[in-house]
């Protein structure tokens, strides 16, 4: 008898939709998303230009958007930590998932940064801009701000942003200096920057005593 070829397993439409986000993130990572085709995501994904008008009948667009809040829903699980420890320990822990996530899935990482330069519409604007504010209101929360002011808002907006850039800097070069360094860098710099802002701001120039007394 003739062995039998192994059964095709027809994916879920879960696994499916999840494959189409996959395959388009690499290709918004590396190319201007006008310059990404529906044929280019369905050749990518090893399937037709019909299957994945199925799933996203509103065409690239549709497609962009929910690729960018795909990365951007598990980006922002990153600063999730439990209020256990020193702040700058569980900083650190939240850097430490953060830049995992930066380091296994840059393609996606590059994806959602790109999403804040080359946008289309203002839901990109929102999706990118939805993962800063909550990383903001993470941190604020943790540093127990009750009511921050402009002054505590701008500069945790600020280090949130060079931490965007520090990460894709790191992409780069090759993921060089090694992470963990890169981390102790960067809460270094949360540290620094907060002490500036502590100079000029009643509110910042408490936070920085209790951060040190919680050390």
């Amino acid at each position: 008898m003739t062995p039998s070829a192994p059964a095709y397993r027809r994916l879920s439409v879960e696994e499916r939709r999840t494959q189409l986000l996959t395959a388009s993130l690499t290709l918004f990572a590396h190319r201007a998303p006008e310059e990404v085709s529906l044929d280019d995501v369905a050749e990518a994904a090893g399937v037709s230009r019909p299957l994945v008008y199925r799933y996203f009948p509103g065409g690239k667009q549709q497609l962009y958007e929910a690729a960018l809040r795909s990365a951007a829903d598990e980006l922002q699980q990153c600063f999730d930590e439990p209020r256990d420890g020193p702040l700058l320990t569980r900083l650190a822990r939240a850097l430490d998932r953060y830049l995992a996530f930066v380091d296994q899935h840059d393609a996606g990482f590059s994806a959602l940064l790109q999403g804040g330069s080359v946008v289309e519409t203002s839901r990109t604007t929102a999706i990118v801009d939805g993962v800063r504010r909550a990383a903001a209101e993470h941190i604020l929360s943790h540093l127990r701000a009750t009511d921050p002011g402009l002054r505590l808002r701008m500069t945790v907006r600020m280090w949130i942003t060079a931490v965007e850039a520090a990460s894709l800097i790191w992409l780069d070069e090759g993921k060089q200096p090694p992470v963990e360094e890169l981390r102790d860098w960067l809460v270094e710099q949360f540290v620094a920057v907060l002490s500036v802002t502590a100079r000029r701001d009643p509110q910042t120039a408490a936070l920085v005593e209790a951060l040190a007394a919680d050390g």
